[in-house]
Formats: structure tokens, C-alpha cells, sequence
């Protein structure tokens, strides 16, 4: 089938709410490394690593041939029967995660982690109350798109009582018309009002991504875990980290994004990145914490032989290429290009993130979100073969996350490209 054919028959066939990238959406037909080709053939630049979910690249050939010997030797089991694949990842999970963290539950999506982490969070403390963040993304089930802070991802009405979204750390956009760091971290000890006054004193949880993913990066303040899990503690409640999008080694030289803000979380939950490109969701805790899940429960496919040696595999290439240090450098390479660009384009407002998960918020004057010129750029650089995402309450930030493998030359390349796209934006308007 030729791209028009496939493109009728998606139409045809698929959901509506399943909009693609691009006026003229594209259709890949194979990827390796950094690089993605469509039906055509054209080659592009992977800066988005197929959703934040690339770590080591497109296809990588050790990762596969593990996975392909896997697949040859034992393909399934679900949760019901015990396998080596599975229990060798869950030791080395506890090894290489922050803190206490020990006891693990494999699923198959960022989704069901958060729904596992959340469950586990209310039968050890005995309360249904949850905190979470505003312009937070938790995922597509019921109870996920309850927790998000973004409207535009919530199809239906809040179904879930409990759930409390405080004010997060959106220095470029202050909810209290503060500026960081004269603001005694407003949005964060408002965080104990909040608990006081919506809910019952006992919160279950309060649970957060280190940088906020589909919000468009947005990255706290260095004191902000240590002030709101310090605050959630004294009443009780859990910090449970989403690192679906900032695990893996993502933001530069730490596996996880939490420990760049010092804080041990009592449950995490990973996905994306963790399996480079294959389905996959891990919920961790810490012994006590997952003790307290009791009684019966199931994944079917959840720890997949095949995909815990996916993720096995992923780690040890992480490992052995020493990719950890490569994300830390070239994630400031890639940050001091772009504040290059933004004191270049006005319209840039913000530079934000770390490592190699960049965002570039878009904006007209006095801050207006300017959604419109990055679907504008979307066009351009998709042109020019690369691909970026966005993201943003607005959809006005340019989401940056290639794989952990890139190197300056790639940078220079997308950045180049992205140079010349806001030069076409400032030149027409």
C-alpha cells in the first residue's frame, strides 16, 4: 500500500480520537538507531525517540537479538507462574532504583502502573485520597485521566472522589505571580492548605513526574520534592514518582529524574523508555508499602518473560555504552544550543528540562501561548526530516527527547534545522 492507501484505510478503521502528527500524517515504515524512513524512504532525525520511549534507539540489535532468543525460548506465563527473566529484572530494579524500593508488580503500560501504584498507595494507608498535580498526565484509563491536571485530556467528567490537583511548580507561568526564587515556594507549601481544607487530614498519596511530560517539561525548583513530600508525610500520605517519561537515564547522569532532587519515594512507576520501544509498566515500592498488597490480583501479561528480558536488555546497554553520561553531556549540549536559539528568537520564552528531555515553550507577546506557530514549525522541520513533539496545556511547547545515544553532530543538525524554522516564523510575522 502506498502512504494515501494506508492513511484511507486508517480513517476507515480506526477511532477518530486518534488524531496524527502533521497535515499530511506520516507513515513510517521502519526505523534503526536515530533514524526513522517513511513508506517513501525519507529519512528523519528521531528527536521525540517514538514518544519518549526510545532509549537506546530504533531497533537496536543487541536489545532485539535478546529479545528475539527470548521469544524462541518462552513467551508467556502472566503473573500466575514464576519465570527467570522476571525475577532477575525485579532484583536488579531494586538495585539500581533510589532508596528502599524492593517489591515490584510488572504490567503492560504507564497506565497500569499508575493504577497499580495508586491501589497499593490506598491499602496502605487506609485512605482513598489522592494529590496530584495540575498540568500532570497520568494516562488514558478512567482513574488516569481523573488524576491528570489537563482538561483537554480528560474526555469525560471527573468520575473519581478524592482526588485533590494542587498548584505545581510552573515558574515560567507562576500561579501566585511570584518569581523564583523570591517566592518562598508558594506552590508548594500551599500544598499543606490544600490538604487541610479538601481533604480529610490523611491524604493516600501524592503523586508526580520530576518534570511534568505532556505539561511540556516543566521543571520544579531544585527545594520543591523536599518541601511537598516533606509536607505529604507529616500527614500520612505516600510520594508515589511517575518516571514514566524522566526514567532510564533520560536526565543525564542519574537512572531516575527524582534523584536529581534528592527524594526516596515510597512507590514509583515506570513504562516508556524502560523496554526501548516495546509495552511495558513497572510499579516499585518499598518492602512495607508492598507488603500492604494483599489478596487477589493478576496481570495477565504482565511479567512477560519475553518483555523483562526487553527491559534487562535495555539496562544493560544503558550500562555497557555508558549511556547515563552521554545523556548528562549531551543533554547540556543540546540546552546551550537552544538557550543559543532563545536569545536569538523572542519568541522563544522558555528553555526548560535536563539532560536530553528539552522543552521550548512558544510564545507572542506578554506570554500568550503561541499553539499556532508550533504546529507552524512542526511542518517545517518535519520537512527538512525531523521529528520533534509537543505538548503544554497549550500545546505550545516543542518537546526534545532523542535517544540516549545521540551525538553532537545530531544536535547541531536539529538544531540547525529548528534555527531556521523560527527564522521562517519571526520573518512572517
Amino acid at each position: 500500500m502506498d502512504r494515501r492507501e494506508v492513511y484511507k484505510k486508517f480513517k476507515k478503521y480506526f477511532v477518530p480520537c486518534l488524531a496524527p502528527y502533521y497535515e499530511e500524517p506520516l507513515i513510517l515504515d521502519r526505523g534503526r538507531g536515530k533514524y526513522l524512513y517513511d513508506l517513501d524512504g525519507k529519512e528523519y532525525l528521531d528527536f521525540f525517540g517514538g514518544l519518549v520511549t526510545i532509549s537506546v534507539g530504533h531497533c537496536d540489535k543487541e536489545i532485539t537479538q535478546k529479545t528475539y532468543n527470548q521469544m524462541r525460548r518462552l513467551q508467556h506465563t502472566s503473573t500466575l507462574y514464576q519465570n527467570v527473566p522476571t525475577i532477575t529484572l525485579a532484583e536488579k530494579l531494586a538495585q539500581i532504583t533510589p532508596g528502599r524500593l524492593q517489591k515490584s508488580f510488572f504490567t503492560n503500560s504507564g497506565t497500569e502502573a499508575i493504577e497499580t501504584a495508586i491501589l497499593m498507595a490506598q491499602l496502605h494507608t487506609h485512605s482513598r485520597e489522592i494529590i496530584s498535580l495540575r498540568h500532570s498526565y497520568s494516562g488514558a484509563s478512567s482513574l488516569a485521566m481523573n488524576l491528570s491536571g489537563l482538561g483537554n485530556w480528560r474526555l469525560i467528567e471527573s468520575l473519581h472522589p478524592g482526588i485533590k490537583h494542587a498548584h505545581n511548580a510552573y515558574c515560567f507561568r507562576c500561579a501566585f505571580g511570584k518569581e523564583y526564587p523570591n517566592c518562598d515556594l508558594q506552590c508548594a507549601r500551599d500544598i499543606k492548605e490544600l490538604i487541610e481544607t479538601t481533604t480529610s487530614r490523611h491524604p493516600a498519596a501524592f503523586i508526580a513526574e520530576p518534570i511534568q511530560g505532556l505539561g511540556g517539561f516543566i521543571t520544579p525548583p531544585k527545594e520543591y520534592f523536599k518541601e511537598v513530600v516533606s509536607i505529604v508525610r507529616q500527614y500520612g500520605g505516600l510520594f508515589i514518582c511517575d518516571e514514566v517519561q524522566t526514567g532510564w537515564g533520560r536526565t543525564g547522569g542519574r537512572w531516575f529524574g527524582i534523584e536529581h532532587w534528592g527524594v526516596e519515594p515510597d512507590i514509583m512507576v515506570m513504562a516508556k523508555g524502560a523496554a526501548n520501544g516495546l509495552p511495558v509498566g513497572i510499579t516499585i515500592a518499598t518492602p512495607e508499602v508492598g507488603d500492604s498488597f494483599k489478596g487477589l490480583y493478576i496481570s495477565t501479561f504482565g511479567g512477560n518473560p519475553v518483555i523483562a528480558t526487553a527491559v534487562q536488555a535495555t539496562i544493560e546497554a544503558i550500562e555497557k555504552r555508558k549511556l547515563l553520561g552521554n545523556a548528562e553531556r549531551m543533554g547540556k549540549y543540546l540546552r546551550e544550543r537552544l538557550e543559543g536559539l532563545k536569545e536569538k528568537y523572542p519568541i522563544i520564552g522558555e528553555v526548560r528540562g535536563m539532560g536530553l528531555i528539552q522543552g521550548i515553550e512558544v510564545v507572542k507577546e506578554k506570554k500568550e501561548p503561541a499553539s499556532e506557530f508550533v504546529l507552524r514549525i512542526f511542518e517545517m522541520t518535519k520537512t527538512e526530516g525531523l521529528l520533534i513533539g509537543k505538548g503544554g496545556l497549550y500545546g505550545n511547547v516543542i518537546r526534545l527527547t532523542p535517544p540516549l545515544t545521540i551525538g553532537k553532530g545530531d544536535i547541531d543538525k536539529a538544531v540547525q534545522i529548528l534555527d531556521r524554522a523560527f527564522e521562517k516564523i519571526l520573518k512572517s510575522n
